[in-house]
Formats: structure tokens, C-alpha cells, sequence
């Protein structure tokens, strides 16, 4: 139902009463050369800039069978097919030799899970040289989301969340933060989600926070049940979704900032829960 977030009525219902209380007395009672009104007004214009940070449109949902919608608002960063490389190590694995260490993202063990579409742990990728594409690969789309828009994010299509995971850098209770626009912030503070689809498919979604965007808010837990475009979280001011899905089952006609398209410099701009960034890839097409 469209109106605002989650969180968000408190604090605009605080500002407004505030503001139309401060009104009134300075109006009836004393304004007190003025500040009391101009208290008030202040107020007022708080409430209207929460109202817009926490606004939650009603979205059409596609329901072409198949398809994956974005999962946030804003304009497409880049979409890059890449393979795993490496995982989380486990327990048993922590006092092998062959750990990678990184200063800022801590310990990999340098070979992907055995399937890595299964997304089980949090995995290391890179990009696929053209010519040695895999079944294995997935299709990484980035979403840079601006404070401008809506922060609310959906589901790209209909399953149930198999894990959920909050994590940040190494030795870190929060961060790093550095700005979402840039390729870098995938390892800040980020909650990690792992769709199982209705088809079976496993996809993975990222929300990162950004520079200013320091706070993510799930809505949704470990084995619930989505529907395509519902809501499933939310991340306050700038920030960035990644969505990756498995190549061999998804393409993608969405033009990204990396495309350097003359009329869509930044990217096109997408719509959480309309806009379609995957299709499935038919039988005539694989």
C-alpha cells in the first residue's frame, strides 16, 4: 500500500504536530518576535523532506512469467558476467596456509564453493575474459541509488529467502563507507540475501550502504515467502543494490553507465519492482 516505509510515520507525524503546535501558539499566545512561527514553519519543511526520504509508492509489478524486476530505484551502474574465485573460508579451513588475507575484507579461501549458484557463503569474483564464459558465470547488475530516490527495495522475483547475512569489514562493528557510486563500496557494510525462485534458480542480492546511506533495514527474514516485487528492505539516504544471477538461465537488455551511451550517460534509471533488468533465456536463445 503506498504511503511511507516502515519507521517512517512516527517521525513525520512528530515534525508536522510540532510545527502545527508552534504555529498556533505563536498565532493565539505569544509569538515571541516571531520565533515561535518561524520555529514552526522549520518544523513543517522537516516534515515534508522526511515524508519525501521515507515515501513508498504502489509499483505495477510485470507478470510475465519468468522475468526479474529491479530491485531498487536508480540508475544502472554497470552489468559485468563474472565467475567465482574464491569463498569464506570455513572453520576447519581458518588454519590452512593457503588463505588469502585482505587488510580491509578479511579471509578468503581461494576456490569457489563447489557450486558456486548456490551462493551459499559470500564469494570473491571477477570478470570473465570474452571467450571463456562457463555455466558456472553469473550476471552482476550494480544500481547506484541516489537520495533522490525511493529507498525501498524489492524482490526481484517470487520465492523464499534461504539466508540472510549482515556483514562489514574486517575487525569492523561498522563500515567501511565508501561512496556507492564507486566500484570499490561492494565490500562496505552490506546485507547479503540469497533468493531460491519458484523455478528453482538461485539468485543473490546485495544491499550496500554508501557514504551517506549508513543504515539498512531488513524487512524480510530467513525462509519467508516472496512474491515478485514485494518489499524486503530498505536503505536510508544513497546507496547501492547488486544482483547477481546465473548466466546460463538470464539475459539482459538494461543500458548501464559502463555502456557510455550518449543519451543515457549515467545509466538508464530503473523502477524497485517494475522496471524488467533480467529475462530468462528460451530454449530458441540458449
Amino acid at each position: 500500500m503506498a504511503g511511507l516505509a516502515p519507521g517512517g510515520v512516527a517521525p513525520v507525524l512528530t515534525m508536522t504536530m510540532m510545527g502545527v503546535s508552534a504555529l498556533v501558539i505563536g498565532s493565539f499566545i505569544d509569538p515571541l518576535a516571531g520565533l515561535v512561527p518561524l520555529f514552526g514553519m522549520l518544523c513543517l519543511m522537516v516534515a515534508v523532506f522526511l515524508g519525501y526520504f521515507w515515501r513508498d509508492p504502489d509499483r505495477p509489478v510485470p507478470r510475465t512469467e519468468g522475468v526479474l524486476v529491479s530491485p531498487a530505484d536508480g540508475h544502472a551502474m554497470f552489468l559485468i558476467r563474472e565467475r567465482a574465485i574464491g569463498r569464506r573460508p570455513t572453520n576447519a579451513e581458518r588454519d590452512s596456509a593457503t588463505l588469502e588475507e585482505d587488510a580491509l575484507t578479511g579471509e578468503w579461501y581461494p576456490a569457489p564453493l563447489a557450486n558456486p549458484l548456490t551462493f551459499t557463503t559470500e564469494q570473491r569474483f571477477e570478470r570473465v575474459p570474452p571467450g571463456e564464459e562457463s555455466s558456472d558465470d553469473v550476471w552482476r547488475l550494480a544500481v547506484f541509488m541516489s537520495p533522490l530516490d525511493v529507498h525501498v527495495n524489492r524482490a526481484p522475483g517470487g520465492g523464499v529467502i534461504e539466508r540472510i547475512e549482515h556483514r562489514t569489514g574486517k575487525g569492523r562493528r561498522r563500515g567501511p563507507f565508501r561512496p556507492a557510486y564507486t566500484k570499490e563500496s561492494e565490500f562496505n557494510e552490506r546485507v547479503r540475501s540469497v533468493h531460491r525462485l519458484t523455478n528453482g534458480h538461485r539468485i543473490e542480492l546485495t544491499q550496500i550502504s554508501g557514504a551517506l546511506a549508513r543504515t539498512i533495514v531488513p524487512f524480510r527474514l530467513d525462509d519467508e515467502q516472496l512474491r515478485r516485487g514485494e518489499r524486503i528492505g530498505m536503505i536510508r539516504l544513497g546507496s547501492r543494490v547488486d544482483l547477481r544471477v546465473p548466466a546460463e538461465h538470464y539475459h539482459s537488455s538494461i543500458i548501464t553507465a559502463a555502456d557510455h551511451h550518449s543519451g543515457l550517460p549515467k545509466g538508464q534509471h530503473v523502477l524497485a519492482g517494475t522496471t524488467v533488468v533480467f529475462e530468462p533465456i528460451t530454449r530458441e536463445e540458449a
